[in-house]
């Protein structure tokens, strides 16, 4: 059985959300707030091999998104509204772009890499708009962090019209106890009743409309 009757690899893309260095690697932790991504950087090589046998097995479009410097200059007018509150404040002090590079993920120049300043994926109409001349209708979701940027891209992009696949081992979030219960009801509960199939990356490998025979 499908997981959507019409979907196929001409229609469906592979959307990596962050897997950058400010997301996964350990200097980049903040062991004050309790935010280590141990888990995080034990799914990414996971990823890597995954990409790479998507590329293989399906040969359909990659996706992946990064960010910018996460400070005030760059970042979105409500976010730092929203940070004004001590509590929400998440702001980089990094100058050297070490933050937005690739964490263990290698694009390769065929993948598209779209930049963003907030946390959906979809607030930047570039992408969409590409996304949309290629007709793609299905997208595949992976990457950093579930409860966050990849959360926020699904009900965006849910919102204009794109089907979704989660692959549930391949999208995580940080160790905290908190955050991994609530990554469990959204694997559980949110993502399948409301947003789209909720599956691991082996069955997705073995969907028919997608694999090259």
């Amino acid at each position: 059985m499908k997981i959507y009757p019409k979907m196929n690899k001409s229609n469906t893309a592979l959307l990596v959300i962050d897997p950058v260095n400010s997301c996964a690697h350990e200097n980049c932790e903040t062991p004050e707030w309790n935010i280590h991504f141990t888990k995080i950087r034990k799914m990414l090589p996971k990823l890597d091999l995954f990409i790479k046998e998507y590329r293989q097995k399906i040969g359909g479009l990659v996706v992946l998104t990064t960010i910018t410097p996460w400070n005030k200059e760059n970042l979105t007018d409500n976010i730092n509204e929203l940070y004004t509150d001590p509590a929400a404040t998440y702001y980089s002090e990094d100058t050297s772009g070490f933050d937005e590079q690739f964490h263990t993920i290698k694009p390769e120049p065929t993948d598209l890499i779209f930049t963003k300043n907030t946390y959906d994926t979809f607030s930047d109409d570039k992408l969409t708009q590409e996304l949309k001349s290629r007709r793609v209708q299905y997208i595949i979701v992976t990457g950093i962090f579930t409860d966050g940027c990849v959360l926020a891209s699904i009900v965006s992009g849910f919102s204009k019209g794109f089907n979704f696949i989660i692959l549930k081992d391949l999208v995580e979030t940080t160790d905290s106890p908190t955050r991994q219960e609530i990554q469990k009801l959204l694997f559980e509960f949110t993502f399948p009743a409301m947003y789209g199939k909720t599956i691991s990356s082996e069955e997705l490998l073995q969907e028919p409309s997608l694999v090259t025979k």
